[in-house]
């Protein structure tokens, strides 16, 4: 039965997917550093040299810091596709991301073959609305090219306070040419998770992200859901591309045992840091499917593992994101930020989830009707120099230029949109739970 609990990856409304650790000002990478045995600092006289001369020779006059930023950007960006560095001024708006709360578009994107391109847009948000789609391709932000853009630079184009518009255009498949879209900003206002009751006796809660209060709101819905006698739970994470560590164990937490492991990560050196079910053992334990989906990325694969690890759910959907790696947010002394990859995660039975994801239980594909308009998937293993997945071997080609060594097959394609008469997904599993009820309500033989 459930009992009250106490509990309390960040994640960018437009931007890629992680779990990630904040860090205060008095954490150093560069404690354990021997000059000495070091020949970095070698390096930095190359650097050094470089940034003199830029300085003295080219034929403008130009910004110092403006050419170190752009330096530790390149640094940043030649690793995976999650580290990055961040000005403070996107520093500042990671912090409000956290919150759930900031003026922009509502959108989800990401960098697909190097292009920046829409993984969704937010229902009821000023971007669903001008109707952009799933997969499409962003070329220009107000007539400025996207190539080579990041995720960071596209978020601080795309943002900005509300009423002010921005012109994005885009390429579709479809279209014969490309098309401009002008869009209003708005406040937008995330709310993490949504609930109700669906088919007589079924609680249903959708976690759209990870954020700060995610944990209590979630606590709060399953609180609600008691009081209306349901006997089983849905608890959709498709589409939830993730947000942060502590987030997903605290989510975690109201579904397991006090103790039980969640999520384990290991850096470079080896060393494992555990992250155990914190709840005084008071746990919502009654019959429950967890949905997931392609668009179901880091903190949410955290707590699908998890679940799956100990028994505590039946997982049904198609194969996740893969995204098994953890971001570090270390703020530097001028108010800016790195965003690096420091360590892997892992399920309580050790699995890497990196580029492979978690494979549902039950695999159930969203059915395209004629005329539905579909879009690619787009997943870890696609984008350019992933980490591999170091448990089992898969995807030794994820350091090369592209990770994506199907390039022969046919895309895997999903329905862009989905109403609840057509989502066979969610009726499986109000089916399974149904079922459930049914056989454990059988007279016992004899």
């Amino acid at each position: 039965m459930f009992r009250r609990t106490t509990a309390f990856i960040w994640i960018l409304i437009i931007t890629v997917v992680f779990a990630v650790i904040l860090l205060n000002n008095n954490w150093s990478l560069l404690e354990d550093v021997d000059a000495g045995q070091d020949t970095h600092y070698e390096t930095l006289k190359t650097f050094a040299e470089s940034l003199s001369l830029v300085k003295k020779n080219y034929v403008e006059e130009v910004d110092e810091k403006d050419l170190v930023y752009g330096a530790i950007k390149g640094m940043l960006n030649s690793l995976d596709p999650h580290s990055s560095f961040m000005t403070p001024e996107l520093f500042k708006e990671m912090k409000i991301d956290t919150k759930g709360e900031f003026g922009g578009l509502g959108i989800q994107i990401g960098i697909k073959d190097r292009i920046l391109t829409v993984i969704a847009p937010i229902e009821d948000t000023p971007a669903h609305k001008a109707g952009v789609k799933a997969g499409d391709k962003i070329i220009k932000i107000d007539g400025e090219s996207t190539k080579d853009i990041s995720l960071f630079d596209a978020v601080t184009k795309l943002r900005g306070k509300p009423g002010t518009s921005v012109t994005i255009t885009i390429i579709r498949k479809g279209l014969d040419k490309p098309k401009d879209i002008t869009i209003v900003r708005d406040i937008i206002k995330i709310k993490s998770v949504k609930w109700r009751v669906i088919d007589d006796g079924i609680g249903y809660v959708k976690l759209t992200q990870f954020q700060q209060k995610t944990a209590s709101e979630l606590q709060k819905a399953l609180a609600d859901l008691y009081k209306k006698d349901i006997y089983a739970l849905i608890l959709d994470l498709r589409n939830n591309p993730g947000g942060l560590l502590k987030s997903a164990v605290d989510v975690s937490s109201q579904f397991l045992p006090e103790g039980k492991l969640i999520v384990y990560i290991k850096g470079r050196s080896g060393d494992k840091t555990e992250f155990p079910a914190k709840n005084g053992d008071h746990y919502f334990n009654l019959p429950m499917v967890v949905l997931v989906n392609e668009g179901s990325a880091s903190a949410s694969e955290i707590v699908a593992g998890a679940l799956q690890d100990w028994g505590q759910a039946v997982i049904l959907g198609t194969q996740t994101f893969g995204k098994g790696s953890v971001q570090t947010v270390i703020p530097l002394s001028d108010g800016s930020a790195l965003r690096l990859t420091t360590a892997r995660y892992y399920t309580p039975k050790g699995r890497s989830i990196q580029t492979t994801g978690i494979t549902p239980d039950i695999v159930v594909r969203l059915e395209a009707k004629n005329g539905t308009q579909t879009h690619p998937v787009i997943r870890e293993k696609d984008l350019r120099k992933h980490l591999i997945n170091d448990v089992s071997g898969e995807d030794e080609g994820g350091k090369k230029d592209s990770g994506n060594k199907d390039g022969d097959k046919e895309p895997e394609v999903v329905p862009s949109e989905v109403s609840e008469d057509n989502d066979n997904q969610l009726q499986r599993a109000i089916d399974l739970l149904k079922g459930w009820r049914v056989f454990k309500e059988l007279p016992k033989a004899g």
